[in-house]
């Protein structure tokens, strides 16, 4: 235990530790240890941004993809999956909701659908901000071309999530098809934060195949990109994949990574997302506790919510509704924490205007 007390030291002094640090911190973690994380975790979060959590509406436009994950509940091969696709209008009704109920970033989630081409795709955005000046809009929609990403930005698209889900090339592989290629899923990433992108990276949780060591990499990466966001989520298997059978990743390790994630980058914001909650009732609470500062509700229109099933019985409603936001609202607070009605920026872009 004195060595595992003093890497977690270490890494609130330093905010880096080594590949082989992060792994002895992961395999020899205690429950003692991932209590002292959490409250290390917690106290520089409040340092930064007090103790607000803040709301995104989360709009899914389309649940069609092109890609075929071997993970996913959307890719391509699924043929069980009832497919769709939000046009402008819906999109734009589902923001015209959310600002009514204090939301003040929307984004835009869905599979790699070539429906939503630049042209298509710049036209909402610049809608969304015609309308609604004083929101943030988030964008995430798989890989795209630095001139599409560029044009998005230009129109006015604050920020762009995507995950990279393992840090580790022969994992990536073992995730996805041949055509899908782990250099070309880093170089997006580099690309956005050099187009000026508020840019949100991301991994699963006890993922097939992903060892101790993978983990590791994946901190080390987050410690060395500098994500302005990070999502991170257990992984959480769909029927209709080849994963079908693997077992899923717990909240307990989530959560202890969620802690390390927060001192190694103390001004992330870090959502505690919906897988989370999926697998565990109390599952958002216990991110919030352990480091996190974002919940994402869905404001999806109702008819659609459950066909975006990125993994088995993935939450959409209840408390997991934007419409819901009030009970969201009660249940933070009765650990200490309030929700906001704010952009939500990553604070050491703030002083730059973004």
């Amino acid at each position: 235990m004195t060595k595992l007390l003093s890497l977690i030291d270490k890494l609130e002094q330093n905010h880096s530790l080594t590949v082989e640090e992060y792994v002895y911190l992961i395999d020899n973690r205690t429950p003692e240890a991932a209590k002292i994380l959490a409250e290390k975790a917690d106290k520089v979060r409040r340092q930064i941004y007090g103790n607000a959590v803040f709301i995104r509406g989360l709009i899914e436009v389309s649940n069609i993809c092109k890609n075929d994950c071997y993970y996913c509940g959307i890719r391509k091969s699924n043929r069980n999956c009832e497919r769709y696709r939000l046009t402008p209008e819906q999109i734009l009704d589902c923001c015209d909701e959310g600002y009514r109920l204090g939301f003040r970033t929307f984004v835009m989630q869905g599979g790699e659908d070539g429906f939503f081409t630049d042209e298509v795709l710049c036209s909402i955005v610049a809608d969304i901000k015609q309308r609604y000046p004083d929101c943030a809009v988030t964008l995430s929609m798989g890989e795209r071309s630095e001139e599409s990403y560029q044009k998005l930005f230009d129109t006015g698209a604050d920020r762009y999530l995507l995950r990279h889900e393992t840090a580790d090339s022969e994992h990536y592989a073992m995730l996805h098809p041949k055509e899908l290629s782990f250099e070309d899923r880093i170089n997006c990433l580099k690309t956005l934060k050099k187009i000026g992108f508020q840019t949100g990276c991301g991994f699963m949780v006890g993922s097939p195949f992903q060892t101790t060591a993978m983990l590791a990499k994946d901190l080390k990466f987050v410690e060395e990109f500098k994500p302005d966001m990070c999502g991170i989520g257990p992984f959480v298997p769909h029927k209709d994949t080849p994963f079908a059978d693997k077992t899923g990743g717990t909240a307990e390790l989530t959560c202890y990574l969620l802690s390390i994630i927060r001192l190694i980058h103390p001004e992330v914001l870090l959502p505690s997302t919906t897988a989370l909650g999926t697998i565990d009732p109390n599952g958002r609470e216990k991110g919030i506790l352990a480091g996190a500062n974002v919940v994402m509700p869905n404001l999806s229109p109702s008819i659609v919510r459950k066909k975006y099933e990125l993994y088995n019985n993935k939450l959409s409603d209840g408390d997991e509704s934007a419409q819901r936001k009030e009970n969201l609202a009660k249940r933070m607070q009765s650990i200490g924490y309030e929700i906001v009605t704010d952009r939500g920026d990553v604070k050491s872009k703030k002083k730059e205007g973004i």
